[in-house]
Parts: structure tokens; C-alpha cells; sequence
């Protein structure tokens, strides 16, 4: 990553929108029930309670600021790059047994999205700031690998 801000995938950003708006909800239960318990004098058992619901507001507040601050930066930062890879990006790859695969770069995994390569993975990072035709190295489980980055964007239709 450059320390630019960095774009996102449309689906990325929907996925962090409702990540936002759940957490909003959840901040808006804990705090109510934050309120609650501070009107009635109570035990150690409440006065440890509050404390965790203290702890769990703040747990939900740094996560609210973090992905407010994310989307800020995803705006500035506009479309993902069509020149070089970047997080983001559609590229097509092709690998020596001659597979090629069409993947996005993001820089959050989401679950069961075979086509998303995290832009801290070893295929993300040889991938980022790639123009295609560019060979990239990078480490797996099984040792060293190679692929060439065929294009960046979407595939054209079949």
C-alpha cells in the first residue's frame, strides 16, 4: 500500500456500509442499556457489568471510526486504478499450467468469495502497483509461484 488513500470495490463498500450500520444499531442498544443500569444504584456484580458494557461501547466506537475513516479515504480516493494494480482492482492472471483466473483485490476477506485476493496476501502484494504483462513472484505454502497479469478491469464478455 502507497499511504494514499486507497480505493474500493462497490462490493466492498456496500459490505462496510451495512458493517456500519449493524454496529450503529448495536453502539444505540449498549448504551441504552449503559443508561439503565447507572440510574439504579446496584452491587459489584452490576458496577463489573457496567464496566463491560463501558468496555464493549468503546470496542464499538474505535470499529465505527475506523470504518467511517475507511469509506472517507475509499471517496477521496476515487475509482480503482485501470492503469496498475491497486486494492480495488479486477485483474485477470495467468499461471504456468496455463489457468487463467479473474480476481479482485481487496484488503478485507469476506466469506466465501473465491474470486477476492486481500491486498496483504503474497499474491495481493506482487500484484499491487503491476502494469499487465508484468510477471509476479510470491511465496505459498508450497513454495515459490509465478503468474502474469494478463489485464486489469473486468474480462470482456464471452
Amino acid at each position: 500500500m502507497t499511504g494514499d488513500p486507497e480505493p474500493i470495490s462497490a462490493q466492498a463498500r456496500r459490505a462496510l456500509e451495512q458493517e456500519l450500520a449493524d454496529l450503529r444499531d448495536e453502539r444505540r442498544l449498549v448504551a441504552g442499556t449503559l443508561r439503565e443500569s447507572s440510574a439504579s444504584a446496584g452491587d459489584q456484580a452490576d458496577q463489573a457489568d457496567q464496566l463491560r458494557r463501558a468496555d464493549q461501547l468503546g470496542r464499538l466506537d474505535r470499529r465505527i471510526e475506523d470504518i467511517t475513516e475507511r469509506l472517507r479515504e475509499a471517496a477521496a480516493a476515487g475509482p480503482a486504478p485501470t492503469d496498475v494494480v491497486g486494492v480495488g482492482s479486477t485483474v485477470t492472471v495467468r499461471f504456468p499450467d496455463g489457468e487463467t483466473e479473474t480476481l479482485r483485490i481487496g484488503e478485507v476477506a469476506e466469506a466465501l468469495d473465491q474470486t477476492l485476493v486481500t491486498a496483504d496476501s503474497p499474491l495481493g502484494r506482487a500484484l499491487l502497483g503491476r502494469r499487465p504483462g508484468d510477471t509476479v513472484r510470491y511465496d505459498t505454502p508450497d513454495g515459490p509461484a509465478a503468474a502474469v497479469l494478463v489485464s486489469i478491469g473486468e474480462p470482456p464478455a464471452s
